[in-house]
């Protein structure tokens, strides 16, 4: 429940998935992005999110993979996400990479940038039945897709 210490190649996995499109990204914003006017709580929450997800997706063993059973589909979905947030992440790069584009959905999944690994770091989070991964991922969660919305929001209107 609170996690056994170690190290995961799993966690390492799922965040080499999220930074390279992001480290790629930074040289490829979409035209007119800023991050002037994002609410600052927001932010702190974005930031503390970010730091503890990633350390819990590294200090925790039990997101390795174990022997197969019913729970390990919670994995698997994991994966499948993380998959498509770099499907998403390919249709941004080749796209005009306007803003339209950044705040897109794929699948029907709203802001896919933002909600796809969000979404796939709470699955982990259950697969390995750590709560520390959890409370991470939701403090993550209402920084980073919080501000997409806003973000989201501003191109609308």
């Amino acid at each position: 429940m609170f996690g056994t210490l170690g190290f995961s190649y799993t966690g390492l996995l799922f965040l080499l998935m999220l930074f390279v499109p992001n480290i790629i990204w930074t040289g490829r914003q979409p035209q007119g992005y800023t991050a002037e006017n994002e609410d600052k709580v927001l932010q702190i929450f974005e930031r503390a999110g970010e730091a503890l997800t990633c350390c819990c997706s590294l200090v925790f063993s039990d997101f390795n993979i174990h022997k197969w059973s019913p729970w390990s589909l919670w994995l698997a979905a994991a994966f499948i996400i993380m998959l498509l947030y770099e499907a998403w992440w390919v249709r941004y790069f080749r796209s005009e990479r306007t803003l339209k584009d950044f705040y897109s959905n794929i699948f029907g999944i709203p802001l896919a940038g933002a909600t796809l690994p969000v979404i796939a770091f709470l699955m982990l989070g259950i697969y390995g039945k750590v709560v520390w991964m959890l409370i991470a991922t939701v403090i993550l969660g209402i920084g980073h897709i919080g501000i997409h919305i806003q973000h989201k929001k501003e191109l609308e209107g």
